[in-house]
């Protein structure tokens, strides 16, 4: 099996770096762009369908390896594809928040339905509680996508990381899976890192988002409830904290949380002097330390205590670290806020 692990994720990272190169061209002949202006921090036309190529390069080589015969596998990677059409759309089309959300909310219904769902209450609150998380997680990876490198560095630890975990419990499928988004991940890196030639847009922010969050779900279910918390949050940690620190600082600075702006944890980073590679990589260190703390709950190294006191410290640390950065002109309040997407940079 560990042939077929390594042999799936190299085949994800080279269809994901390879397909690349034709969607690129494709987006710029259609003019599939993110312009700069508003609150996007970039400074030229970047093509999208980035995301396209991470979907085709975690989905092919995973049903290869699999087959069909896990119907939580099938369920999630069926969902999942259809989050990225979603995202896709998006992308080309704008969408409405509600649209969004509804399609976000019945793609994890299925995935509930199909068995996977998180065992924290021990009644029927669990179901809506796992759809919920998912959509919010998914959401959550969407508006991390904001800076070169960022979520694609973040995607490669994060899912790497899960993925030993998985193989840890014995979940081997989740282990193929999550292997194949990892070196996916690693094959779109490339071509997004600084300066980046190509965005992996709504399709593969939602795709990765929504693909992260049903697998964390699958890897605390039967766990006590102190242990699933743990196991959901930590290898989420980044994702996490970026939205309930940008939602919070908005909210505090009277602006609509569901408005874009360049007030996010990245952004904050470079405002201290960080440049856009060195923030990647460090928000990569954050997703490292908080998946290895996951990594070794599961082996029974480290409590659940010991892991949500680490946890705890890195997020003092970053909040004492990003809370005195201005990120905010006084001159300048929206008067009308937007829907729940923020494109890129």
């Amino acid at each position: 099996m560990s042939g077929t692990i390594a042999l799936t994720a190299g085949a994800a990272c080279v269809l994901s770096l390879t397909a690349i190169v034709p969607l690129r061209r494709l987006a710029l002949r259609w003019d599939l762009t993110d312009r700069p202006g508003g609150h996007k921090a970039h400074s030229r036309p970047t093509p999208y369908l980035g995301g396209v190529a991470i979907t085709v390069g975690t989905v092919v080589p995973t049903v290869i390896a699999l087959g069909f015969t896990d119907l939580q596998i099938i369920a999630i990677l069926l969902a999942a594809t259809a989050v990225s059409v979603l995202g896709l759309i998006d992308d080309i089309a704008s969408l409405s928040a509600v649209a969004r959300l509804t399609v976000e909310a019945l793609a994890a219904s299925g995935v509930v339905l199909s068995g996977v769902q998180v065992t924290i209450t021990g009644i029927w609150m669990d179901a809506p509680l796992t759809v919920m998380w998912i959509v919010v997680m998914t959401n959550s990876f969407n508006l991390l996508d904001n800076m070169d490198g960022a979520l694609g560095t973040v995607t490669t630890v994060t899912a790497g990381l899960l993925s030993a975990t998985a193989l840890v419990q014995g979940h081997t499928a989740f282990g193929v899976l999550l292997c194949a988004l990892a070196g996916a991940g690693l094959g779109f890196l490339p071509h997004n890192w600084a300066p980046a030639r190509i965005f992996m847009g709504d399709s593969g922010s939602l795709f990765i988002g929504f693909t992260l969050a049903c697998s964390a779900v699958v890897l605390v279910m039967g766990q006590a409830p102190n242990a699933a918390v743990a196991g959901l949050l930590l290898p989420t940690f980044v994702a996490t904290f970026d939205t309930c620190a940008v939602f919070l600082s908005r909210t505090l600075a009277g602006r609509s949380p569901l408005r874009g702006g360049t007030d996010h944890v990245s952004h904050r980073l470079r405002r201290i002097g960080l440049g856009t590679r060195t923030v990647a990589a460090a928000l990569g260190a954050i997703a490292a330390i908080t998946g290895t703390l996951c990594l070794t709950m599961a082996l029974g190294w480290i409590s659940v205590l010991t892991a949500a006191v680490v946890a705890g410290a890195i997020t003092v640390v970053l909040i004492s670290l990003l809370r005195g950065v201005s990120v905010y002109s006084p001159a300048h309040r929206p008067k009308t806020p937007q829907k729940i997407r923020e494109r890129r940079r």
